[in-house]
């Protein structure tokens, strides 16, 4: 929480770690500015999002020209903007700066905003008066950014953290009170995530306890934000479910009666018991039912099957669907719930490897849409200049594993020829191909980029996720290997050419499979990685510990689970063996994957490795596990990154 209060010792070694990192890479600070250059150049540095309406007002964000932190803004029918919030102001003269969410008050007069001031994820979350423009005296600490109005405008539910930084408490605060909060709810699982919400048709506030594989949800009138919440249904492990109303009905996205890759029921208002649950849209194993928006004439869902998203639109009344078309083979769909439920508009947003983001405004009566934004790339970019494809890896077990590919068409990926593989697989988080300006600084240099969609994620349905855990982990690391050895075996690649890039629990996966196949890499980025997973798992203490267990086993009550992960985990299966040169970042004040993970695993590289490849620690001294608050900021570690690659491959 608080950086300063670092260990002298720690700091000074860390430090050190960075001047090492900076003599090491002396020799590519060119390269690194010129990677910066291009990268910035890529921006539109006064971007804007597109305005989104409720009532009478519309909301949207903004950068000024230089600027690091967004404008919060409105406008009226006829113009005339309003600066809700300037977060290059509100971050002037701090280390470090983070905007974590927003939300206005349903009558438009007030700001509810949380800020996070050191990169711990310890929110504050304040209240501005828009009339006025000025804060109000309220201000909430210790929070999560997760928070919600009620429907008096005065009454904000918000979630509050407990010492080892775990959101327990569900408080609800009324402007221009003093004295402690009212408590709404607490939770007293370790291991289960806690949040706040509200449902579309703003009927309702949600109180929402999950860990990875089991929810609960309460509710209560968001027109009576005092009343006692309700349990829409009691938490049975291995049961998901999310709620929606309409009218005298529920609306529920769940997992229950064996839909491994969920549908979605419906359920009277005034009994909403599992057994009153009726099937709307059926579950199809292999097609994931990945999320719902429910308008008041229109269901809308989001599906992915195979690597591939769509977007499917139910018409309440008749139940007639139709499937909104993409024309591109991979791609990436994002749906916006906006602010209105009574609507024909859905909001969506596309793109591609190649494709920049596009935003488009979809009736949904009509079935026709319409372009609102297209991310612009001020240094130019032509998508006819480059090359989306899809290739299948054979898993050891048989399994098809996909994987997503990305090079400029005058650069065909050959055997003599450098590709980045880049792998998560963890939590059932999909990585599915968007575009990404900065990667262009690597692409233009004929690196080949490719996702790996290993098991750990959900891009071929629930199953692809549940057999990437526990005891089936290892398959994230050999579907990884599978892919790599594809790649170089169709010649698209070769030994000594190929990156390995993953982040988080994808530094895991990197670390993992450098200890297995090192010989395969010609370089390696390792971005805040959870490493020291058995030394982690075994501390109870630590933020995330108890709330992972079912991601990974509890090796505390679990001897198998105990020798399982210390089969895999990077920190522990450290060899006397060759490994390629390898780039590995942290953040001093990170509550996901401790500063002290990535500094252990580099310190036994050291020790134990053979051959002289570089082994490159950098410690973000201001910052945590989503590195520094600024966009530009972040692009000078993104240029440091492929700098550090670049290098490694001999290319310039």
């Amino acid at each position: 929480r608080d950086p300063d209060r670092l260990d002298p010792a720690i700091r000074e070694y860390l430090v050190a770690e960075n001047a090492y990192a900076d003599a090491v890479t002396a020799d590519t600070r060119a390269l690194e500015s010129a990677l910066f250059t291009e990268l910035r150049g890529r921006i539109r540095e006064d971007d804007a999002s597109v305005p989104l309406r409720d009532g009478a007002w519309y909301y949207y964000s903004r950068y000024r020209e230089g600027g690091q932190h967004p404008l919060l803004c409105r406008r009226g029918a006829e113009g005339g903007e309003q600066v809700l919030l300037d977060g290059d102001a509100e971050a002037a003269g701090a280390a470090y700066f983070r905007l974590g969410g927003a939300e206005h008050s349903p009558d438009h007069r007030y700001l509810a905003y949380a800020v996070d001031a050191a990169g711990a994820e310890v929110f504050e979350i304040r209240v501005r008066d828009l009339e006025t423009g000025q804060d109000l005296p309220d201000r909430i600490g210790d929070c999560n950014a997760s928070f919600v109005w009620a429907a008096d405008s005065r009454t904000v539910l918000y979630t509050r953290i407990d010492g080892d930084h775990r959101s327990r408490w569900v408080h609800r605060h009324t402007l221009g009170e003093r004295g402690p909060d009212p408590l709404v709810y607490e939770e007293q699982d370790a291991g289960f995530f806690l949040g706040v919400d509200k449902t579309e048709s703003g009927r309702y506030l949600l109180i929402d306890s999950h860990d990875h594989t089991t929810s609960e949800v309460y509710y209560l009138p968001a027109d009576d934000p005092s009343a006692r919440p309700t349990v829409f249904a009691p938490r049975r492990a291995g049961t998901e479910y999310g709620i929606a109303d309409r009218g005298e009905a529920w609306y529920i996205l769940t997992n229950a009666g064996d839909a491994e890759d969920f549908r979605i029921c419906t359920a009277p208002l005034d009994d909403h018991a599992p057994s009153s649950w009726r099937t709307l849209v059926a579950h199809e194993p292999g097609r994931l039912i990945q999320g719902m928006l429910l308008f008041r004439d229109y269901l809308v869902r989001q599906e992915l099957q195979d690597a591939v998203p769509r977007i499917v639109v139910r018409r309440l009344d008749d139940g007639v669907e139709h499937t909104i078309e993409f024309p591109e083979a991979c791609y990436s769909v994002g749906l916006s719930a906006g602010f209105e439920f009574v609507t024909d508009t859905l909001r969506f947003a596309y793109s591609s490897f190649t494709t920049p983001a596009e935003v488009y405004d979809y009736d949904m009566a009509a079935h026709t849409r319409t372009l609102r934004k297209r991310q612009e790339v001020p240094s130019g970019h032509d998508p006819a200049a480059y090359v989306s494809e899809r290739l299948t890896a054979r898993a050891p077990d048989g399994e098809a594993v996909p994987v997503s590919l990305f090079h400029r068409r005058d650069c065909p990926p050959g055997p003599d020829t450098p590709l980045l593989l880049y792998g998560y697989g963890a939590y059932g988080i999909s990585d599915l191909p968007s575009f990404s300006p900065n990667r262009l600084s690597l692409v233009n240099r004929g690196v080949t980029y490719a996702i790996a969609h290993v098991r750990g994620g959900m891009e071929r349905g629930y199953r692809w996720y549940r057999e990437g855990r526990m005891a089936d982990k290892p398959n994230t690391f050999s579907d990884y290997i599978a892919c790599a050895e594809t790649l170089i075996g169709e010649g698209r690649t070769g030994r000594g050419w190929l990156v390995a890039h993953g982040g988080s629990a994808g530094g895991m996966l990197v670390g993992a499979v450098l200890n297995q196949r090192p010989e395969l890499f010609g370089a390696a980025v390792a971005d805040v990685p959870f490493v020291d997973v058995l030394n982690t798992m075994l501390d109870e203490t630590l933020p995330l510990t108890p709330p992972e267990w079912p991601e990974w086993g509890n090796p505390l009550d679990d001897e198998t689970a105990y020798f399982r992960i210390l089969s895999y985990s990077p920190y522990d299966n450290v060899a006397g063996q060759a490994y390629p040169p390898l780039l590995v970042t942290a953040g001093v004040s990170d509550p996901r994957v401790t500063y002290w993970e990535p500094a252990k695993w580099v310190a036994r590289l050291r020790a134990r490795a053979t051959g002289d490849a570089p082994l490159v620690l950098r410690t973000n001294m201001s910052a945590g596990h989503g590195g520094p608050g600024g966009r530009f900021q972040y692009l000078e570690e993104v240029a440091q990154r492929y700098a550090f690659i670049l290098r490694a491959l001999g290319i310039e």
